[in-house]
């Protein structure tokens, strides 16, 4: 017996029920910070939907002179475009070599670098403190790019080895057979074949980059170099003692807005470079 009609079609929806359960909790925090950037300040703790006065003053208090936010911009920025090319470039050839090189330890070594991410990261700001303090580089990208690179990496060459496994050596080997240097079969064959996994792990580690917290406020403390995350936590309101959430919500915001619109542009590829490491 297949059921009731009235069952199946309730076996139809439930499924979509689900998703759409999932989307609304995942959703509403950001629905609520977007209503509330977009408050009066003085309507900041009204519980309505929507605002009563739509209003853009959070929005022209984060760009005011005084709170630098573009430079926190531009800083975070830089420092996340410099980790995402760096851990492509270093993770790339190291899963390559992982994948294609057989050596005794090889999972030994995979194991190592997937413990390197394991670490919390606030149990190594005191060591890399002290030791970006001795050399001069407090106050610098590379204090904040360095730590960022060390907790990409491994997500980075564990999700490419995949894809390099994956791909058959004969390519490689055809490519030689045509004229091209091991170095050459890689980067004009392989690469461009590894491009759903290679775009998947960009988009991840610019974000892990761009989100960094911990880092970027233990190594930073002139406000010219600070990164949109340590800006936001440190906005103050018209007064000492007052918590401006509406500033700190439209930040949020513009902050959060260009990440959310690359990952719906680009949908496809992150998908495709999610689910083909696991099909031949």
């Amino acid at each position: 017996m297949t059921g009731s009609p009235s069952v199946r079609h309730w076996k139809r929806w439930l499924p979509h029920a689900g998703v759409a359960v999932i989307v609304l909790y995942c959703l509403a925090p950001f629905y609520w910070m977007t209503a509330t950037a977009f408050r009066r300040p003085s309507d900041q703790f009204d519980l309505s939907p929507l605002p009563a006065v739509w209003s853009l003053e959070n929005f022209r208090a984060v760009f005011d002179p005084d709170v630098g936010f573009g430079w926190a911009l531009l800083n975070s920025f830089v420092v996340a475009s410099v980790t995402t090319l760096l851990t492509l470039v270093i993770g790339m050839t190291t899963a390559y070599a992982l994948a294609r090189l057989q050596f005794r330890g090889k999972n030994a070594v995979l194991a190592l670098i997937i413990a390197c991410s394991m670490f919390p990261g606030i149990s190594l700001i005191v060591p890399l403190l002290k030791l970006f303090t001795d050399i001069g580089w407090i106050n610098t990208y590379q204090a904040m790019v360095l730590p960022s690179l060390s907790f990409a990496l491994p997500l980075a060459v564990w999700n490419l080895t995949t894809f390099f496994r994956q791909m058959p050596v004969e390519l490689e080997q055809a490519a030689m057979v045509d004229g091209c240097t091991p170095g050459q079969a890689f980067r004009k064959v392989i690469v461009p074949l590894a491009a759903p996994g290679v775009f998947t792990t960009a988009i991840l580690t610019f974000i892990m980059a761009w989100n960094e917290f911990i880092i970027a406020l233990t190594m930073v403390n002139e406000k010219e170099m600070q990164t949109v995350t340590v800006a936001i936590s440190k906005f103050v309101g018209a007064q000492g003692h007052e918590q401006p959430f509406g500033t700190q919500m439209a930040a949020g915001v513009i902050v959060t807005v260009p990440l959310v619109v690359a990952v719906l542009i680009f949908q496809r590829r992150i998908i495709a470079g999610l689910t083909s490491g696991g099909l031949k």
